[in-house]
């Protein structure tokens, strides 16, 4: 079974910086994707970054320049890291990945858990 474990969530002052990493563990043939999305009380889950198997990123305008999404393809894992955080950066980040777990499968989406990441004043 495929699983996604994040890693990294806690308290940081805002400012400050904070790494958030997640690996990918299973039975992976191939990952065509790994991102973060996140999810403050209230709101709808968003697309935070991506990264893809050839090396497109794709960043939310409220993070551009502030934040670093990189992914070790050999190693199934993704990390992204966190500048000068603000308080509406407050919120669950999830891991996300899009992979088949064979040649035959269709590709296939998963989920993490999520870390809590909460930026205070």
């Amino acid at each position: 079974q495929v699983q996604l474990v994040e890693s990294g969530g806690g308290l940081v002052q805002a400012g400050g910086s904070l790494r958030v990493s997640c690996a990918a563990s299973g039975r992976i043939v191939s990952i065509t994707q790994m991102g973060w999305y996140r999810q403050a009380p209230g709101k709808q889950r968003e697309l935070v970054a991506v990264t893809t198997s050839d090396g497109i990123t794709n960043y939310s305008d409220s993070v551009k320049g502030r934040f670093t999404i990189s992914r070790d393809g050999a190693k199934n894992t993704v990390d992204l890291q966190m500048n000068s955080l603000k308080l509406e950066d407050t919120a669950v980040y999830f891991c996300n990945a899009v992979l088949s777990t064979s040649t035959t499968n269709p590709l296939t989406v998963y989920w993490g858990q999520g870390t809590q990441v909460t930026v205070s004043s």
